[in-house]
């Protein structure tokens, strides 16, 4: 089996069992965005008139919300089982892990954090220096490319399209698996997703992605039998 350098994992709906990090900070002040979901979708707006629009809303639920309050809302978030088995796996045979993610830079960073992943990219939202919320975020991933951070990983980490895994479940990461060597689609949401990947994982646990990175049965075993 081929080596690899980099893993490029999506985190909504692949490291988190959310379907956005967006919509987890929707469904904990109670308010729906479902309106303006359609009209990115449909292209009336962009990503950031999207996120602002999100953080408007909870700005009229909680005036005073502050970034404090947001990390407190993803401590309770959903993960996705086998994270740790999977990321000391990689990191153990030399392997680079990083998340590239459309979501909210607060999750990232705190999963990154946890079980140690080497870096992350995800959107961000402005806070003042008392740290209250501006109302604006700020786009760190375009979602209509998120190969662009893939390439710029792959430059960081000094290796090649070749030698990088990605990692995704829906349309928006099809853009990472074009620039990479090899492509999993993690529970895949969409048939495109499917599609344009070179393997297709149906799992509820990550560590299910190794059987397509490592020839590594010691390390298989140890994701199956310490699910985290």
């Amino acid at each position: 089996m081929k080596r690899y350098d980099l893993v490029c994992f999506d985190m909504d709906g692949v490291l988190t069992a959310l379907r956005s990090s967006w919509h987890w900070l929707n469904l904990c002040l109670d308010v729906d965005n479902d309106e303006t979901y359609r009209a990115y979708i449909s292209g009336e707006i962009d990503q950031p008139e999207f996120m602002r629009r999100d953080i408007s809303q909870w700005k009229a639920v909680k005036p005073d919300i502050r970034i404090s309050d947001l990390i407190r809302f993803f401590q309770n978030m959903p993960l996705t089982e086998g994270i740790q088995e999977t990321v000391a796996c990689l990191k153990s045979n030399g392997i680079r892990c990083v998340i590239v993610s459309g979501g909210v830079d607060i999750a990232a960073r705190m999963i990154a954090e946890e079980f140690g992943f080497d870096d992350y990219v995800a959107d961000g939202i402005c806070s003042n220096p008392d740290g209250t919320l501006t109302g604006e975020g700020m786009m760190n991933v375009d979602l209509n490319d998120k190969g662009i951070s893939v390439r710029r990983f792959i430059e960081k980490y000094g290796t090649t399209k070749d030698r990088t895994v990605s990692i995704g479940n829906s349309y928006t990461d099809i853009p990472m698996f074009r620039d990479s060597g090899v492509s999993i689609a993690f529970n895949p949401t969409d048939d495109f997703t499917k599609e344009a990947a070179t393997y297709v994982v149906q799992s509820g646990n990550i560590s299910d992605v190794l059987d397509h990175i490592l020839p590594c049965d010691d390390c298989q075993s140890l994701s199956k039998s310490n699910p985290s």
